[in-house]
């Protein structure tokens, strides 16, 4: 088989197993998709694999509910460097005011990967949030919202920040989004990489 098939039917299945694994709780097998410089920034967590795994571990144990689902994917290779942009949506659930809401946010992943010794592997995943939305879980239950503190909050994932905000997490104010600033820094990253550079992130 051409190696480049090869090469992006591992990177597909790296992405797959990060979603199932990191859902599932399977922490050990999880850790194996990022390499020991892996780097997580989302908007409730920035740091190392390591400490991305510890914060998720503490979540699930206090009942943190996040879930990941799926869609396309287009992945640019370039050598031993990929990156991979994956279409998801992540599901929240939480206590918001005294109201069991669900929040839906619509997305990518867009990840730096490398080959390593033969293994691909995570080296950045910096989501892109592009909308989102919150409905309590019981249809017609009523929730306010404060407008001051919603519209503080980017408009690509101001629902999901809300909802990280009331159960403790600090919310980073500068993610990217569809257009933008951000997300064009980030693609000008993306192309820096694949061009041999190291990462400025």
């Amino acid at each position: 088989m051409d190696i480049e098939i090869i090469d992006r039917l591992a990177i597909r299945d790296l992405i797959e197993n990060w979603v199932v694994w990191r859902d599932a709780g399977d922490w050990d097998r999880f850790r194996t998709v990022w390499f020991d410089d892996g780097r997580m920034v989302a908007t409730w967590t920035q740091g190392t694999a390591d400490e991305f795994i510890a914060m998720s571990k503490a979540g699930w144990a206090k009942g943190v509910s996040i879930m990941h689902f799926l869609g396309a994917q287009s992945i640019d290779l370039a050598g031993t460097r990929a990156v991979s942009q994956t279409k998801m949506t992540i599901a929240q659930r939480a206590l918001v005011h005294g109201v069991n809401v669900d929040v839906m946010l619509t997305g990518r992943f867009y990840d730096f990967l490398e080959k390593r010794e033969g293994k691909w592997g995570m080296v950045l995943r910096q989501p892109i949030y592009e909308k989102d939305r919150m409905d309590p879980v019981v249809p017609g239950t009523p929730l306010k919202l404060d407008a001051d503190l919603l519209a503080s909050f980017p408009e690509g994932y101001r629902h999901l920040a809300y909802l990280q905000s009331q159960i403790g997490y600090q919310i980073k104010p500068d993610m990217p989004g569809l257009r933008g600033a951000a997300v064009e820094a980030l693609y000008a990253s993306g192309k820096k990489w694949l061009n041999g550079e190291k990462l400025d992130r």
